[in-house]
């Protein structure tokens, strides 16, 4: 075999099924449709959960309390062993360095963990902090300035 002798697998291509153009196209008469009914007819469509007029299971099951799912906030994690890793002594820990440093993606906003070893003294300037995080950096004497913005 060649090197750019490529081709998709067979059945991969099919050829379109044209209906409803005449007896001789073998797709003529009802169109791969049947005979009469609903689904026959032209705009005679159901929408989804559609129990032939039954009353639909998801309107017969009560709806009962309260999601909070809809307003849930997710954070993006950063455990103080990675800050340990990436930053030196005396850089701030934002929301733009941490992107830069490869540590978030994206605009959603971060949280720190004290998860990991931490002895480096950083300026934070990010309002969610764990409360082992912000032991651990008053441990390392560093500056915890949070409300620069919810990054």
């Amino acid at each position: 075999m060649q090197d750019f002798n490529l081709h998709a697998p067979q059945g991969a291509h099919k050829r379109k099924r044209i209906i409803g153009r005449g007896q001789g196209s073998g797709r003529g008469t009802t169109a791969g449709k049947g005979n009469k009914g609903q689904k026959a007819r032209s705009g005679g469509k159901t929408y989804v959960g559609f129990e032939g007029g039954q009353m639909p299971l998801y309107r017969r099951l009560a709806q009962r309390g309260f999601s909070n799912y809809p307003f849930k906030k997710e954070f993006q994690v950063v455990n103080l062993g990675d800050l340990e890793k990436r930053y030196q002594d005396g850089e701030t820990v934002d929301a733009a360095t941490l992107k830069q440093k490869g540590l978030i993606k994206g605009p959603t906003p971060v949280k720190i963990l004290g998860d990991g070893k931490f002895t480096k003294k950083l300026i934070f300037k990010i309002r969610t902090l764990s409360a082992s995080a912000k032991t651990k950096i008053a441990q390392a004497s560093g500056g915890t300035s949070g409300g620069a913005g919810d990054a």
